[in-house]
This record gives structure tokens, sequence and C-alpha cells, in this order.
């Protein structure tokens, strides 16, 4: 069963069980409600009655003869009389001495002793249905007479059938009109999903620059306007992907040709003379490493794209980074360069994967040594509000501003002058950029203004020590 169908029936079924209801309610409220109509007319004709009565008795000082004449009296019964209601007078022991005219053969019942009123059910001599209200007329507390009033109920019957009726007419044009303007709301809350749903099917990975663009206010162009933008992340994605693809391919490519072209070489004159076999081994263990390097960066940029599978612990940055830079002070030296650490006495601390961190400080380094021809390499870590911050400062080339942001591209290998004689797989800085997102953290690249460049790393920070967890050490 289609949306459209199960909206459309739940909602005519919700509407018809409330109509039914209230049909019902109403059909069986009516008749009660002309019984009281008619109760209440005859309380009405008692009531005159009684005001006769009393009449009768202040005119005869008290003359009981004479309120008995009064109201058994057949032109002042028929007055109280009408054509659907009867009238008769009743002695106090049950003795009819007057009756309306209409009444014929009919007698009403006696009211019981120790009763002064009710309402009774009977029926004439047509075996129509009657309201019967009998009550007792007093003075000084005895009875003097007893009254009944009866209201023929063919009317009522009447009346009822004909509001039944006309309740079943209206209920099933009210329900034939909620089955139509359900179908309608049905299609009016459906039609918009199913062209949205034609609209997606239509949009595959070749056509992921089409948009819907829907202009709605309610919760479907909320959804439109959620799918336009989950679609302008899968596209930027897509073209990630596809650049990242190039990029590979495109490194790749070089390394494996030279491997492939040694390898013929060997394969051709190794043989024959060593020099070329010696140099194509050398070669092809050169390109394979660079290769193996590649691979290995890849890999790492995989795991910190992965973000929440990477498990995370509260880790002191101060030893890491003192201990990255041990380990490279010795390359730096190598290269001519001075490499020092400005740490802070304690901390900072962050909620980090230990390994990712170390990459992410090592790459920085290793940045900072290959562009760096002389002067100085200075790694500090600071601890402010709700952050840390590490930073690599060198003196080397310096970055020009149209190219600080394009350097945490993959594969980017900036200024081609440069790229030409310095080795690497152009992987560093965008791992360093994957590293910090993932921990929800980010780098920039500046030049300083006494030259050379600047990388800035800032992580979330705990600013209280975890003393009671299991820290990292860094060995």
């Amino acid at each position: 069963m289609s949306l459209r169908t199960r909206i459309a029936a739940s909602y005519a079924l919700l509407i018809v069980v409330i109509i039914a209801i209230g049909a019902i309610a109403i059909g069986l409220a009516f008749p009660s409600l002309l019984i009281e109509q008619a109760k209440a007319g005859l309380t009405a004709t008692s009531d005159e009655i009684a005001r006769v009565a009393e009449a009768s008795n202040a005119l005869s000082f008290y003359d009981p003869t004479t309120v008995l004449d009064t109201l058994a009296n057949k032109e002042q019964l028929d007055q109280w009389a009408s054509i659907t209601q009867y009238v008769q007078i009743d002695t106090p022991q049950g003795y009819p001495i007057g009756k309306s005219s209409n009444m014929g053969d009919l007698r009403l019942g006696a009211l019981p002793s120790g009763i002064k009123e009710r309402f009774t059910f009977a029926r004439d001599t047509d075996g129509a249905s009657l309201l019967v209200l009998d009550r007792e007329l007093s003075r000084n507390g005895k009875p003097i007479v007893v009254a009944h009033i009866a209201q023929r109920l063919d009317i009522v019957d009447r009346e009822t059938r004909r509001a039944q009726t006309i309740l079943i007419y209206v209920a099933l044009v009210a329900c034939i009109a909620v089955i139509v303007a359900s179908l309608f709301i049905a299609r009016s809350l459906v039609d918009p999903i199913v062209r949205l749903t034609g609209a997606m099917e239509e949009i595959g990975s070749e056509r992921l620059d089409r948009r819907l663009r829907w202009k709605r206010g309610d919760e479907i162009g909320r959804l439109a306007a959620t799918f336009d933008a989950m679609l302008d992340r899968l596209q930027g994605a897509f073209a990630r992907e596809r650049q990242f693809i190039s990029d590979a391919s495109h490194e790749f490519k070089t390394p494996l040709t030279v491997i492939n072209a040694n390898a013929q070489l060997i394969r051709r004159w190794g043989d024959r003379d060593p020099v070329v076999r010696a140099e194509s081994f050398d070669a092809i263990v050169d390109e394979s490493a660079r290769l193996a390097e590649m691979v290995s960066g890849m890999l790492t940029l995989a795991k910190a794209d992965s973000g929440d599978q990477i498990p995370k612990e509260p880790l002191n940055l101060k030893p890491l980074v003192a201990d990255v830079v041990a380990h490279a002070r010795v390359r730096a030296a190598e290269n001519g360069l001075e490499l020092r650490a400005e740490l802070e006495a304690d901390g900072p601390y962050v909620l980090a994967e230990g390994a990712l961190i170390r990459q992410l400080v090592s790459n920085l380094v290793d940045n900072a040594i290959k562009f760096t021809e002389r002067g100085e390499i200075v790694v500090a870590v600071r601890h402010e509000p709700g952050t840390a911050r590490i930073s690599v400062s060198d003196t080397g080339i310096g970055i020009a501003p149209e190219m600080a942001e394009r350097l945490f591209d993959r594969f980017f290998r900036g200024d081609p002058a440069h790229s030409r004689t310095i080795e690497g797989t152009g992987l560093g800085l965008a791992i360093v950029r994957s590293i910090a997102r993932v921990h929800g953290g980010s780098v920039t690249a500046a030049a300083r203004p006494e030259g050379g460049s600047v990388f800035t790393v800032i992580l979330p920070a705990l600013d209280v020590p975890p003393d009671d967890l299991l820290l990292t050490e860094i060995q």
C-alpha cells in the first residue's frame, strides 16, 4: 500500500469514526430531548391545573366540592387538553370525576398510594405510546384530587425517525466528502515527495551538479534544501576523490616508470655491465622506497579521515613534542640547522590518538628541515584557555600568500623550482590537516615578517589535567 493510500485511509477512517460517533450520539440524544420537552409540557399543564385549584380554594373558602366541580368541568378540561394531550381528574381514591372530550373510552391508571407525582409510559386505545404525568393536588396536607395528563408520543417517534433519516443522509454525504478530501490532502502531501524522489533518482554520480532549488517554506522545502546541501558535499567529495586519484596516478607514474626502465636495463645489460646493474638496483630501491612512503602517507590519510573510529585518550603534548624534536635534531644538524623546542612547564593536555599527533608534529618538523637552508627551526607549544597551540617556525624560503592554503592539498609541491630538488611525496602537509581536523582542530600557514614561515596547529585542550586517568606516555 502506497504512502498516499495509507494517509488517505487513515485520515478518512478517523473522520468517519468521529462522524459515526457524533451521529449515534445525536440519534440517541434527540429522542431524549423530545421526551424532556414533552415532560416540560405536561408539567406546565399540571401547574396550570394546580393554579386553578388554588384559585378555587380561595374563592370557596376551602370548600372542597367547589374545587372538584371546577376541575371536573369538561369545558375546563378541554382547555387544558389538545390534539395530542389528554387530561383526566380523579378523586384521591382513584375514581374518575372528569376527563377531556378527546379521551373517548380511554382511562388513565390511578396513582399508587404514597406517591405524590410520577412519569409513566402507557398506550391509548389506538395503541399509540403515551407519556403520563400523575400528580396529586392537596390542601392543608390532605389530597383533593389526582390530575392525570398524558402526551401522545407518536409525534416524538415520527420526529425521531425523521431526524435519524436526516442524520444518516448527512453522515453519508459527510463521509463521501471526507474521503474525497482525504484523497486530495494525501495527494497534496505526497506528490511533492514523489516529485522529490523522482528528481533524486535522476541524479547520479555523473549528474551531481544538478540541484532541486525548491522555494518552499514547509518541511518539504527544508528537505529539498537539505538534499541540495548534501549534493554540494557529495560533489565536493567526488571532486576531491577524483583529483586525489588523478594526482596519485600522476605521482605513482614516475617511480613506476623508473623502476620499469631500470628493470629492463638489468635484463638487457645487467650480466654484461656491473655499473649499469648497480645503478639500476639503486634506482629501483630508491623509487620503491618513495612508493612505499606515498602508500604509507595515503594509509595515514585514510586513518585520519575515518574520524570516530580513532581511539582517543588524554595526552600530554610536552613529552611528545620534546621526543619528536630530539629525534629530528640530528637531521637538522646534518643540514646545518639549529632545532630547538620551547615548551611550557607542564602540558597542555589534549584528547587525542598519540601516534597521529606524533605524525602531525613530525611532518611539520620534516617540512621545515626540507625547506630551510640555514638558520633555525623553533617548535613551540602553548596552552591557552580551551586550546593547545603547536607552532613550527623556520627561517626558510617563506610562503607566498596565494600558496598558503594550497600547501595542505594532497600532492601539492609548492614552488616547482624547489620541488624538483627537494624530495617528498606531497602528502605531508595534507596529512597534518587531516589529523588536525579529526581531532577537532585546524592548521594554518603564514610567512614570517622577518623571513621564513610558521605553521600553527590549534587543538581543543583539557584545561584540567586528568589526574585520575591513565595518560599516554611517549617513549
